[in-house]
């Protein structure tokens, strides 16, 4: 299956807007990521109020999004993290409804949102193992983001490869025209499999 048809494009040096289905791709994927870290946000501020505040998604000791919240790891900047995914998730939301509405954007500005992209999948890459080997508990919210994040960094490393604002081979550039679901697959597949054997026995017993 072919990624996102990506309309109207100016070269490498030039300015591209996208078509509907990959702004429509860009506004999902950072909706799913902005309702997360709201959810997240109010339970955060509700353990701050009552430290014995047990969220919803606390469904047994692996499911547990308390435990996951209340850690060191859930403030890497020195406030939540959840925070940093409101502003993060929205700005994608504004780029998707942008492009939905017109917009051409130049190279600079497609590297810099894909430099914005793959810091995000660093951080959710550590948060990850950090959830899975120090933490020790998952968040389903959390696995939205994930998920999320992981979808929207390879289909926007596609359409900059597509459109020569990476340089690539042409080997590589007919890949992501053919087969940009690949990565995103087998890149949540990986974390899938992760997960599954990290509490291998607690799934089956």
């Amino acid at each position: 299956m072919p990624p996102p048809e990506d309309g109207r494009t100016a070269g490498a040096t030039g300015a591209a807007g996208a078509g509907r289905a990959f702004a429509v791709l860009l506004v999902l994927s950072g909706a799913a990521g902005l309702l997360a870290s709201w959810v997240i946000t109010l339970d955060k501020f509700k353990l701050l109020e009552d430290p014995g505040f047990t969220p919803g998604c606390s469904l047994n000791p692996v499911v547990s999004c308390g435990s996951v919240m209340t850690s060191d790891q859930a403030s890497a900047f020195g406030f939540p993290n959840p925070m940093l995914g409101l502003v993060a998730y929205g700005v994608v939301v504004c780029v998707g409804m942008s492009l939905l509405a017109g917009a051409a954007f130049p190279r600079w500005y497609w590297l810099t949102f894909t430099a914005g992209c793959l810091f995000g999948v660093g951080f959710v890459s550590w948060l990850q193992f950090e959830s899975l080997y120090r933490i020790n508990a998952l968040c389903l919210w959390c696995c939205l983001a994930w998920i999320a994040t992981i979808v929207l960094f390879w289909y926007v490393v596609s359409f900059d490869v597509r459109r020569a604002f990476l340089p690539a081979p042409p080997a590589l550039r007919a890949f992501f025209e053919e087969f940009t679901w690949v990565l995103p697959v087998l890149h949540l597949g990986v974390v899938g499999m992760l997960i599954l054997t990290r509490w291998w026995d607690f799934w089956t017993s």
